[in-house]
């Protein structure tokens, strides 16, 4: 085990001196397909090094992947949670004051209309309506969250 250690060592060492394309040619030798294209110097350094030390030492066990897989993870308090998207059904008019100004956004099945115009999503029309992003949910009170 401790020759195995000294190898990821010098490896991991070698890696540190090598250039960015290089970097990139040995992500790709690793995980077998182009590495993102934004990938930092740091993420490339951080992807590769756990692919080495992965094979090396063996990946994460069933139930780590199992509960990855779920992505239902407890939250310490203070983090935020993505909420659950709201259903709401198609013909449902929602309606918000903003500004003194009354907006009413009928909802659709494949999307949004304000204003006679379709928009994909309440947070573009929330967009729209504030000049801020918004959480359209939560802009329209969909949240459960009081205002």
């Amino acid at each position: 085990m401790k020759s195995t250690s000294l190898d990821i060592a010098a490896e991991l060492s070698r890696l540190e001196g090598l250039t960015n394309f290089e970097l990139r040619g040995e992500w790709r030798r690793l995980h077998s397909m182009q590495p993102p294209k934004s990938l930092s110097r740091d993420l490339l350094l951080h992807g590769i090094t756990y692919k080495i030390q992965e094979r090396a030492f063996g990946g994460l066990s069933k139930s780590v992947r199992r509960k990855l897989s779920g992505a239902v993870l407890e939250a310490p308090q203070g983090v935020i949670r993505k909420a659950a998207p709201a259903l709401v059904k198609s013909g449902t008019r929602l309606v918000r004051e903003w500004n003194g100004q009354t907006h009413t956004v009928l909802v659709h099945a494949d999307g949004v209309e304000w204003r006679g115009k379709r928009y994909r999503s309440l947070s573009v029309v929330a967009r729209e309506i504030t000049g801020a992003h918004w959480s359209g949910p939560r802009f329209f009170g969909l949240d459960g969250r009081s205002k």
